[in-house]
């Protein structure tokens, strides 16, 4: 049998590879209803494309293409730690008890959807690990969250970790996608709801106070593009210091998991000394980071690992799918009052408990069309998306895998 012939791509190459696949997977979704319309990540559908033809070569050519990673892993760290710098504690008063509820219900799909995919991790005779990467770290955290656990996982001794989580959570992304809103739609009309009289078309946030405009002309972006990148530099830095004291204290912490609770000191302690951060651009920075990490992890994924532990992953889909659905309805719905805000705000909760927050707020938008305008859901849905879901996520991640059950004793093979 003939040796394959290996291809490697260094750093450069490899970003010029994702930029471009990048573009490539917009293309394909503005041409393809179907993905559009479930909010497929452009850089999910790119990398994809990219991974077919890597396979394509190796079945047909014996050539195989390898791609650089050091760079991947520095835009990781910046996307969490652009994710703690958005977590505004103080969002907490703006919400009120109705985004307390939220934010413990969601607390509850985190603890049950990992233990769905414990107790499926089991009975397929998997390492249980496997569980908390199919369950929440896919499903409310999402590609770039099952992606970032997947790699810290393999690390520790978790064999074929990355491949079981692009399978997943690209599952979850179509499975959400296609729930959140016919489910959403069936509470309404079960319970023969209306949007409330007067009710403003036009949904009106109330974040935390806003950071000072940047300063206008080139000099002034300048400025403020160097302020973002001074602070994610200070927020990696702090996270790196963290992890080597959190490391000698005996706790194990992800890289990316510390940058995002420096960030979230960082941000929130700027507010108090009355001095908040400019966002925009941080956001802009998270963005981009997230994207490019999204299509060059996933891009090098070999799909026919993939296709080995397809039939485990669907049934992990049905069942996440199912336990959501039961907390939404039966939970959330009517803790937070059975009225038509309540409906639509359990269309959100689908929306990024089962996908992402795009899908939560077309799910939203979609039901607002069709229905009335319910502002009170989406700013619910905002505030516990833009700080408290993803954080919660890693704690209770962090929580399961450092229970004994969880512990990788030993490489096991996926699925």
């Amino acid at each position: 049998m003939d040796v394959m012939t290996r291809f490697e791509l260094d750093e450069l190459s490899t970003l010029i590879v994702g930029v471009i696949a990048l573009f490539v997977g917009g293309y394909i979704r503005q041409n393809i209803p179907f993905l559009r319309r479930i909010d497929m990540p452009n850089a999910v559908v790119g990398a994809l494309a990219v991974a077919v033809i890597v396979l394509l070569l190796q079945l047909f050519l014996d050539f195989n293409v390898v791609f650089a990673s050091r760079l991947k892993d520095a835009l990781l760290l910046i996307f969490f730690t652009t994710i703690g710098l958005s977590a505004k504690l103080a969002a907490l008063k703006s919400g009120g008890k109705p985004l307390l509820i939220l934010c413990a219900v969601t607390v509850l799909a985190l603890v049950i959807q990992n233990l769905s995919g414990a107790g499926l991790a089991a009975l397929w005779g998997a390492q249980p690990a496997y569980g908390v990467l199919v369950g929440s770290l896919s499903f409310v955290g999402g590609p770039g969250t099952a992606m970032a656990w997947a790699k810290e996982l393999e690390a520790q001794g978790l064999a074929n970790a990355q491949v079981v989580a692009v399978g997943a959570a690209t599952l979850a992304v179509v499975a959400g996608a296609l729930v959140a809103g016919p489910v959403t739609g069936w509470i309404v009309k079960r319970h023969k709801l209306h949007a409330a009289e007067g009710a403003d078309s036009v949904v009106t946030f109330a974040p935390p106070p806003p950071a000072p405009e940047p300063k206008s002309g080139d000099s002034g972006l300048i400025e403020s593009l160097l302020s973002t990148v001074l602070v994610l530099a200070l927020a990696v830095l702090m996270g790196e210091k963290l992890n080597t004291y959190a490391r000698e204290a005996g706790l194990l912490l992800p890289g990316f998991l510390s940058a995002m609770i420096a960030g979230v000191v960082i941000t929130n302690l700027a507010d108090v000394i009355k001095h908040p951060l400019e966002f925009g651009p941080i956001e802009k920075g998270g963005a981009v980071a997230l994207q490019l990490f999204l299509v060059m992890a996933l891009m090098s994924t070999p799909l026919i690992s993939v296709a080995v532990i397809i039939v485990p992953l669907m049934l992990n889909v049905a069942i996440q799918v199912a336990a959501t659905v039961a907390i939404a309805y039966f939970v959330l719905f009517r803790l937070l009052g059975k009225d038509y805000d309540a409906a639509v705000t359990s269309g959100g909760f689908l929306g990024f408990g089962l996908s992402s927050m795009p899908v939560a707020m077309a799910t939203m938008d979609e039901v607002g069309k069709r229905y009335g305008p319910s502002p009170k859901a989406f700013l619910l849905i905002t505030l516990a998306g833009s700080f408290f879901v993803d954080l919660a996520n890693a704690v209770v991640a962090k929580v399961f895998l450092g229970l004994p059950y969880f512990s990788i004793v030993a490489p096991a093979a996926g699925g």
